[in-house]
């Protein structure tokens, strides 16, 4: 970590699992604050009030659970790291597709919850150098973080907790979902065109109609394909010429 110390959310519906959680967090060395909640419902409100790192969040709740509220967290502009700690390891592969950064059983040891202290400061760190710089991303490399020139990335493809960014150089994995990437970087040249995959326009090269109906756009010399809702969309854009492509900041 680059110093900083990370604000925390914890949500059990369990108040033992829940104190027990928010004592092991608070003796960490790199967590500054932690804020409980014991439902869903609180959590939606802790999280309207103020701005955390990542949330601790158990699976099984009342009302709307755990993966649940992370698919509504998904869609928050600048959503928070999810840890999900549960009882149950059947959720693991969900909770994954859901760009969880780690998995805890309970009951938690202290080493495992070290290790995802460690990954949510990495997130944070890395989020921390995008917004001082939005024309480069953060990446680690062999234990080193490098910036890429945002204007270097021909596409993005999302990889499971992970998106791997395709750029001149080679490819990059940078744990983020990329629901992040396509709203801050919409107004400079990118455009979501399947929900795997988000396009810088400057490098498409040609829109092809597949023989048995729907299009795959032409990327750097690599076919990558358009889902039928953002067909349209694309279609107009690339009706408006070379002019509508170019990245207005």
């Amino acid at each position: 970590m680059n110093g900083a110390r990370l604000d925390v959310l914890v949500v059990d519906d369990e108040a033992p699992a829940l104190d027990d959680l928010a004592y092991l967090l608070r003796q960490h060395p790199d967590v500054g604050s932690v804020t409980t909640a014991a439902n869903a419902t609180e959590a939606l409100r802790r999280l309207r009030d103020g701005s955390f790192d990542a949330i601790f969040l158990d699976i099984r709740m009342p009302g709307l659970d755990g993966l649940e509220l992370a698919r509504v967290l998904g869609r928050f502009a600048k959503p928070p790291g999810i840890v999900f700690v549960t009882a149950f390891e059947q959720h693991a592969v969900e909770a994954f597709e859901l760009q969880a950064l780690d998995y805890l059983l309970k009951p938690v040891r202290p080493e495992r919850l070290s290790d995802a202290i460690r990954r949510v400061g990495t997130v944070a760190d890395k989020v921390g150098a995008n917004r001082e710089d939005p024309s480069r991303i953060a990446v680690e490399i062999g234990g080193r973080t490098r910036l890429i020139e945002r204007d270097s990335i021909r596409y993005v493809e999302a990889s499971g907790d992970y998106v791997r960014l395709h750029a001149e150089d080679g490819a990059y994995l940078v744990r983020m979902p990329i629901s992040s990437l396509e709203e801050s970087w919409r107004d400079h040249g990118f455009i979501r065109v399947h929900r795997r995959y988000l396009v810088a326009l400057r490098y498409l090269t040609e829109l092809r109609v597949r023989p048995g109906g729907g299009y795959v756009l032409l990327v750097a010399q690599k076919e990558l394909p358009v889902s039928r809702r953002h067909a349209r969309e694309l279609r107009e854009l690339l009706a408006r010429g070379p002019a509508a492509r170019r990245p207005s900041g």
